[in-house]
């Protein structure tokens, strides 16, 4: 079962409740401290969705949605990884004397098996773009091996989940980074409530909805419509003259393609994808082409699952709901 999520939400970044906003996201300072609680953030997350996974769902139940053994055991196996994350990031904080976030309240769009897994995967590829995008504002040495150690457990819970899921486990030579405020933009729908003694200095951009497609995305090939996205863009000053960009991240690469407005001056459009762009791919809209900043972003990312030219799986895709 293969779908697209479209994960970022208009909201305020507080670690007690998310809200929505209209304010401009601007670019955060951090510092190590800052960073070490962003990753718990995530950490907790990923944490709280194995744990309920593993609690709503059997080993049989697997079996019979098609994830043989052992697959269940090595579940068990990323949950007690993203368990011990958790506990190191925590301790570090607190030897640092830097308070450390806490868990708070999630909700996951998961309501089967195989809509787990596959939200599963998602999480994971988020995760390590994570982790890469903030290795280059680390600077204590030791956290950034740290940090490192991590991201190369993720990536491997992402591969292994990936090829359960018959997608390729690497799908590109380069994985993606995301900066903070673009995976906060993902992480931030699934916090529904709680509180936390830590606030952290991000913010969402406007969510990015993508219209559901009955076919796979493929590189220079498929298009790909943004619903509500042109209509949204107004409330920000947008306007029919305005140059609009979808920025599509792979790799280390940003692929810009200027949209357009549909009839009914309500989406975006583009007719074909970037060539060049494969497996979790990400996509926001930038007023830039070229200056793809948390200044110029408008609304993003949306998450799509993008197959090389000609190569598309032969298994028919699900349906839209």
């Amino acid at each position: 079962m293969r779908l697209s999520h479209t994960l970022a939400a208009s909201v305020a970044f507080s670690l007690t409740y998310a809200s929505p906003v209209e304010k401009r996201v601007m670019t955060p300072k951090v510092d190590d401290g800052i960073i070490l609680n962003y990753a718990l953030t995530l950490e907790y997350l990923e944490r709280k969705f194995y744990q309920e996974a593993l609690a709503n769902y059997t080993q049989a139940d697997f079996v019979a949605a098609g994830f043989a053994d052992p697959f269940y055991s090595n579940l068990k196996e990323i949950y007690f990884d993203e368990q011990t994350h958790v506990s190191f990031l925590s301790g570090a904080l607190k030897a640092a004397g830097v308070t450390p976030t806490v868990e708070l309240e999630y909700t996951f769009p998961a309501t089967d098996v195989k809509s787990f897994v596959t939200l599963s995967s998602v999480l994971e590829g988020v995760g390590v773009s994570a982790y890469l995008g903030a290795a280059a504002s680390i600077v204590n040495k030791d956290y950034l091996t740290a940090a490192g150690s991590i991201l190369t457990v993720e990536a491997r819970h992402s591969a292994y989940i990936r090829a359960a899921l018959s997608e390729s486990p690497f799908p590109a030579p380069f994985d993606t980074p995301l900066d903070f405020n673009e995976v906060y933009s993902l992480a931030a729908p699934f916090i529904t409530g709680g509180s936390s003694p830590v606030t952290l200095p991000f913010m969402a951009f406007p969510s990015l909805a993508l219209q559901c497609s009955q076919y796979y995305y493929e590189s220079d090939r498929s298009s790909l419509t943004f619903s509500g996205a042109y209509k949204a863009a107004t409330k920000f000053g947008v306007t029919k003259d305005t140059s609009i960009y979808a920025v599509f991240f792979s790799g280390l690469d940003k692929y810009p393609i200027k949209v357009r407005i549909t009839a009914g001056d309500s989406d975006y459009k583009i007719d074909r994808l970037p060539a060049g762009i494969a497996g979790q791919v990400y996509v926001v809209l930038s007023k830039s082409a070229t200056e793809v900043t948390d200044e110029n972003i408008i609304a993003g990312p949306a998450i799509l699952e993008v197959y090389p030219k000609g190569q598309i799986p032969s298994t028919p895709k699900a349906k839209c709901h």
